[in-house]
């Protein structure tokens, strides 16, 4: 969330701005569409576009950036935005569960829906492969997720930086690539996996 505001602040990138606030509204009418009461999700959805549009410069309402870090480290705001993200992420594997039902069989012994319910909605629980194709695909957000493991050194002792670049579905096909993607779909959001944790990393 926080890399995804900073890039609009620092980019004031209204297009993009307008094509999120889209996908937004769709992801809004699937959960409507999968039976979902308005009023389990419709707070943590304003306060997104609220986020959203407060970083773009020229209203009333604008931040700056010292203003974006106070704002995403108060919990009241944080803690509703990941639950807007928990329903996207859930509408997204419930609409699209043939797809993800193999994936989620892997991990465990649940339905979709259980799966849902217990690993994807409630706070607290962590996210992985599954949570983050299917939020890259619902927002259309390219995301690059770089982790280090025992394959990263060689063995001269140097390092390496494995990275997994989640690039959203185009056409209703799903696509994660490990190779990059081509230019107009590289991510902004570069994320460092810890196990249990996710850092933002920015490129020099």
């Amino acid at each position: 969330m926080f890399s995804y505001l900073e890039h609009i602040l620092e980019s004031q990138d209204r297009e993009e701005v307008n094509r999120i606030t889209a996908n937004v509204e769709n992801c809004r009418k699937t959960l409507q569409s999968l039976g979902y009461a308005d009023f389990t999700f419709e707070d943590f959805f304003a306060l997104f576009l609220e986020q959203l549009e407060s970083v773009l410069q020229g209203n009333e309402a604008s931040i700056s950036h010292d203003e974006l870090i106070q704002s995403s480290r108060d919990q009241s705001v944080s803690n509703y935005v990941v639950m807007f993200f928990r329903f996207v992420t859930s509408g997204e594997i419930r609409k699209r569960s043939e797809f993800f039902e193999p994936f989620i069989l892997g991990l465990t012994n649940a339905t979709v829906e259980q799966f849902c319910k217990s690993s994807v909605e409630p706070m607290g629980e962590e996210s992985d492969h599954v949570h983050i194709t299917a939020l890259s695909d619902a927002l259309g957000v390219p995301i690059r997720v770089v982790y280090l493991d025992r394959s990263s050194c060689d063995t001269t002792g140097g390092v390496s930086v494995n990275h997994h670049d989640f690039i959203p579905a185009t056409g209703g096909l799903p696509s994660a690539t490990t190779s990059g993607g081509s230019e107009t779909s590289k991510p902004f959001i570069t994320l460092l996996y810890r196990p249990g944790h996710y850092d933002i990393l920015y490129p020099k």
